[in-house]
Formats: structure tokens, sequence, C-alpha cells
């Protein structure tokens, strides 16, 4: 067993890999009584396309499935319900499919092993067949079409296919209603065997709990009867052009005022660990000085009664995509957007403040420290890094590198006019 340490965050992580693959990390958290564990498969609704383990060709499944197969991973053999087993330890469950990842977890103040027990045997006792396969259609169905209806969603997913001309982060995570009623019982198979392989799997613990027990416990349940993966599993994307799709989506909903998301094009792809890391930094860190509440753009756009308390920014990057994000509600989008890219001009042209730097890069880490007393921070953001080669606990020492220099460097590399698109939900 590894023991992974950082001084100053004062946190001890330790690590093993079991004999069938399955990466394990445990984050000891005295005093704590919520603990949290998370099991989590590096495949998300981006992987269409790859190569099952055991074949030696490409296949392209349905859009849609990896959301279906975590849908399906709660129905057991037994006819139970994987929920119901946590429900009786008092504990809360639940699961997330995004664009990479899909993850099992559960928090619970007592009976921890038990769930732990629990979550490993469900996760790796896949049940499908003709009948319960057809029936979740109809369910997933309906939840398509929720989202559908739903201006916040389309709002977003618009800016995607916007931006996007062929990599799969422009299709809805949940697939289409065509899409899901072609998937079968052995393409549910065909996907799980090969991407909830236990080589492709990481499970992350953190709580007031013993070190051995926990992994004791994982060692015991977790299933051993399953061929090793000995390579990296092969996924294949199209190719994606640097230029967007279209500059402006517009669409029309039943709302009393226009939403809108204003989004930027990452083209500076294909890094990872802490080079990835250390960009996603650099590029908070400007949206945080540019468009956060009390800068001179905000307060602008706010005196001029262009947008409310709900406009907001974020940085969304993996290993082969990024964008940055602006959204909110305005009466006049268009506008925003004019005015976004006047400041954007007038920073590169002028610079940016440079005590406006340290003030925020200093912020940033305090927000981090503090999200250390949450066991879902850690166990979350741990996870989704590690997929992406980075350790969280490497954050302090790479956000302490950070230059201002390379704020504005990355000013003028990623917030360019030809990469920014908008995306409007407007009145009926």
């Amino acid at each position: 067993m590894k023991e992974i340490t950082n001084e100053v965050l004062k946190e001890k992580i330790y690590y093993e890999k079991l004999e069938n693959g399955l990466d394990v990390y445990f984050m000891p958290k005295e005093g704590f009584t919520k603990k949290y564990a998370v099991l989590a498969t590096n495949y998300g609704s981006n992987e269409l396309e790859f190569v099952p383990i055991g074949e030696n060709k490409p296949i392209r499944v349905n859009e849609g499935i990896a959301h279906f197969l975590e849908h399906k991973m709660f129905e057991q053999p037994n006819g139970k319900n994987a929920f119901d087993e946590f429900s009786k330890y008092g504990a809360s469950a639940n699961a997330f499919t995004n664009f990479t990842m899909t993850a099992y977890l559960f928090s619970c103040t007592e009976y921890f092993y038990e769930c732990l027990a629990h979550l490993i045997d469900y996760v790796q006792t896949p049940y499908f067949t003709d009948e319960n396969v057809e029936k979740e259609k109809g369910i997933i169905e309906q939840e398509i079409k929720m989202y559908n209806d739903d201006p916040d969603w389309n709002v977003y997913f618009n800016a995607l296919k916007a931006m996007y001309v062929n990599y799969p982060v422009r299709v809805d995570i949940a697939g289409s209603v065509d899409s899901i009623y072609k998937i079968t019982k052995e393409e549910l198979y065909k996907c799980y065997n090969t991407f909830y392989n236990p080589g492709n799997m990481t499970l992350f613990v953190v709580g007031d709990l013993d070190v051995n027990k926990v992994m004791d416990t994982v060692k015991k349940y977790n299933h051993n009867d399953v061929e090793k993966l000995e390579h990296k599993i092969e996924t294949f994307y199209p190719d994606e052009p640097n230029h967007v799709n279209e500059k402006e989506v517009i669409e029309k909903f039943p709302i009393s005022i226009p939403m809108f998301n204003i989004a930027f094009k990452d083209n500076n792809v294909g890094m990872s660990g802490k080079e990835l890391m250390k960009k996603e930094i650099i590029t908070e860190i400007l949206i945080d000085m540019i468009f956060k509440r009390g800068t001179a753009l905000y307060e602008d756009l706010y005196m001029q009664g262009l947008i409310n308390e709900n406009f907001g920014s974020g940085f969304s990057s993996q290993v082969n995509y990024g964008f940055t994000i602006i959204g909110g509600d305005s009466k006049n989008p268009k506008e925003v957007k004019r005015i976004i890219l006047e400041y954007i001009e007038k920073y590169k042209k002028e610079g940016l403040d440079k005590v406006a730097f340290e003030r925020t890069k200093k912020k940033k880490i305090g927000h981090f420290l503090k999200y250390f007393d949450s066991v879902n921070f850690i166990a979350n953001n741990f996870i989704a890094y590690n997929f992406k080669g980075m350790n969280v606990l490497d954050y302090l020492d790479v956000i302490k590198e950070v230059k201002f220099e390379e704020i504005e460097e990355r000013l003028k590399e990623h917030l360019k006019e030809e990469y920014c698109v908008i995306s409007i939900v407007e009145p009926k």
C-alpha cells in the first residue's frame, strides 16, 4: 500500500492497485461523522466508438448507452433495487453519468462497511434481460422529453452544438428517443464488459475510518472473476476542427425573459496531468477576473439592467476538449455578448490588473482549502481529476506556480471572437 501525503494540506491518501486492476484510494478524515465512497468508471457518453475487450475491430454504439447502462445497474438478479439496500442502512445513494465518466456513490454516518460491500457488489453484478431493457426505454424516453422541455438544458446544449462540429460532447448525454430504442441487451453487456472492467475503474473512500478495514472490505467483496485489462481501452473520436459549428442558435420556449449562454471553444487541448490542471486554474482565474460579481464588466452589465443575479461563468475542461461558458437571463443577450467582447478586446490592449490577479489567486486558494471540510467535494473532485491524470493534492503546488503573464497569454489565446458562439432561448 502506498501513502500519498501533502504537508501543507496536512492530508494523506492511501493507495493500492488490486490484482484485478481496480485503483483504490482512501483519505482518512478524523473527527468527521459523514463517510463517503464513490466507485467510478472512466466511461461517459463521449465513448461511442471503441474496440471491445477480447475483440480487434472497433464498433460504434448507440448514443446515450452509458447513461442507459447507469440506469440498469440498479436492477439486481434477485429482483431488488440496489437503492433499497442502502435505505436499509440509512445511507444516501446516487449515481450520475457525464460526458467522460459514470459514478456510483453513497454517504452515511453508520454501517459504512456494509454499504461499501454493497456498492462494490452491485456495480460488479450486471443484470440485463430483453424484458428489463425494453421496460427501461420508456422510463428514459420520459427523462429525455423532460430535458427537451427544460430551457436551461436546451440553452446549454445548443451552445455545445454551436461550438462543436463533430466531437460527441455535442450529443445529449441521455441520447435521443430514436437512439435509446435501438439499444439491446447484447450492446449493454459489450459496453459493460469493456468499460466496467476493474482496470478502468477507481474507488475513492473518505471519512473517519480504519484503513485496514476499508482495504479488507474492498478485497473481500471485489469480484476477481473478470479478465484483467492488460492494455488501455482503444477509443476513437472524430476529428474536430478549430472553427465553431455555428455562431448563433436561437430557440423559443414558454418563458418570460430570454436566457443565454455565451461560449468560447478551447482549441488548446490534448494535455493531461499537471499541465492540464495548470491550464484549468489559469483559465478559472482569468474568468473570475473578468466576469465574476464585483468586476467592472459585471457592474457595467448590471447597472444597464442587462443581467440579474443569475449571471455566472465557468470553465469546463477534459483532455480532448474544453470551453468557457457565460450564462444568465437578459432582455438583450446579443448586447451582453457585444459588451463582453468589447471588454475582452479592451483588456487585450490595455492589460489586466495585477492586483486583481493576486487577490483572485488568494481567494481561489482559500476556497480550495475550505472545500476540504466537505467529504463530497473531496471524493468527487478526486475521481474527476484522477481520470484526467491529476491528483487533487497537487492543486496548491500548481496554483502557486501560476504567473500573471500566463493569465494575459491565456486571455489572448482563448477568448477570441472567432471561437465565440451564443445560444439564446427566448419567449414564444
